[in-house]
């Protein structure tokens, strides 16, 4: 992976220079690690901690080579209390160890020292959960993310803020304003943290692989945000890689496609995994 120079603080490179030297190297591929209860069944696996982490460790092994991140979806491994939190962290820490970028989806906001108390837990050096960014829910206010958003910068790690989900219920709050809609707002404020990066942003957006032409329609540039984009939906959710090039159009480029159990479903062989991971991968179009 080409080197960048590194964050005087975090002793590491800015996760958006990470981030696009992963994607240029690998493909622009994020795998969900969802330890889904069917799944974890489908596998021949206990819905326990022990399955929790062979689970786990299995699915970063077999496309950590093929997949610019991985996003362990944090509430699949909350369900085992305590446990469940020990397996999140060794599954973080053999992140690093690999040299796989990590997403933690643990959709965290509040205010003050909550708000910092998460970002604490999911962003600081030396934390036992500390991944490379963390997704949020700036619902609070944009400005209430400010600790995460400041520790990130500090550390070279970084955010992926909740911006236009394709969950149904998501337009009731984030297509209010039409022009000036809460997400275009919610945009516009994560384009202001990238002003000066480069080759791309640390703070990212989370938008739904299947909005559609929400985008269009709330006149929402994300090309001028600079920003790397998380997308869930691919796959199992019904989105295609033409769907999502035609979806993002400009920003395309900037789009770390998200699938979960369109891949893992083919395990738990980890030959599977990486034949599923390179299916996905060659479905997704060239910039």
């Amino acid at each position: 992976m080409p080197e960048h120079s590194t964050n005087a603080a975090g002793g590491r490179a800015p996760l958006g220079a990470r981030l696009r030297a992963a994607m240029d190297a690998r493909g622009p591929l994020c795998v969900g690690i969802d330890p889904h209860p069917g799944l974890l069944a489908a596998w021949g696996l206990n819905d326990d901690a022990a399955g929790l982490e062979r689970f786990s460790l299995t699915v970063l092994e077999a496309v950590g080579e093929q997949a610019a991140a991985v996003k362990p979806q944090v509430a699949l491994f909350e369900r085992h209390g305590s446990a469940g939190i020990a397996v999140l962290e060794r599954l973080l820490a053999a992140c690093t160890e690999a040299g796989v970028l990590s997403i933690a989806d643990a959709k965290r906001g509040d205010i003050g020292s909550t708000m910092a108390a998460y970002a604490d837990a999911w962003l600081r050096d030396g934390s036992p959960l500390a991944a490379d960014s963390v997704t949020l829910s700036p619902y609070l206010g944009y400005e209430s993310l400010r600790p995460a958003l400041d520790l990130a910068a500090a550390t070279g790690r970084g955010v992926f803020v909740l911006g236009l989900t394709s969950n149904p219920e998501g337009a009731s709050v984030q297509h209010v304003g039409a022009e000036r809609s809460v997400a275009a707002r919610i945009v516009d404020a994560a384009a202001a943290e990238n002003a000066a990066a480069s080759p791309l942003g640390s703070t990212g957006l989370v938008i739904g692989a299947t909005v559609g032409s929400a985008l269009g329609d709330l006149g929402i540039d994300l090309a001028a945000a600079n920003a790397p984009i998380l997308a869930p939906g691919l796959g199992a959710q019904g989105a295609t890689g033409e769907d999502l090039r035609k979806t993002f159009g400009a920003a395309y480029a900037n789009v770390l496609a998200t699938s979960s159990r369109d891949i893992l479903k083919a395990g738990p062989e980890p030959a599977a995994l990486r034949n599923a991971a390179a299916r996905t991968l060659e479905g997704l179009p060239q910039p």
